[in-house]
């Protein structure tokens, strides 16, 4: 039984990897496309963990990992700052246009829909 559960792990464990490369691959690909990027993760449930990023230029866009530990690693893995908390400075940076704007503002009751 033992060696059956070191198996799962061991596949598992080369999974993981995987898809930590491949989320690496595209954090760089967003980082060329915009100047540099930087990064944020936050735990978002079953559904897995997000990777907020924000572009030298402002352009920002996130991805989704499985685990904590899969999106920390294609962090680690790309080489951008990882910041704690989606907050001030960091947040300052995201530029937003008419598009987003009229999306949050669809939200709101009485708000344009974006249709």
């Amino acid at each position: 039984m033992a060696d059956t559960q070191q198996v799962d792990e061991s596949k598992q464990g080369a999974k993981d990897e995987r898809r930590a490369a491949k989320l690496a691959k595209e954090i760089g690909s967003f980082a060329r496309a915009h100047g540099g990027a930087e990064g944020q993760i936050a735990y978002i449930g079953q559904m897995g963990t997000r990777i907020v990023l924000v572009g030298e230029d402002g352009g920002w866009g996130d991805l989704v990992a499985p685990t904590y530990a899969v999106a920390r690693s294609a962090v680690e893995k790309a080489g951008i700052t990882v910041h704690e908390d989606f907050d001030g400075d960091f947040a300052a940076k995201v530029e937003t246009g008419p598009y987003e704007w009229t999306r949050m503002a669809g939200i709101q009751i009485g708000g344009p829909s974006n249709r």
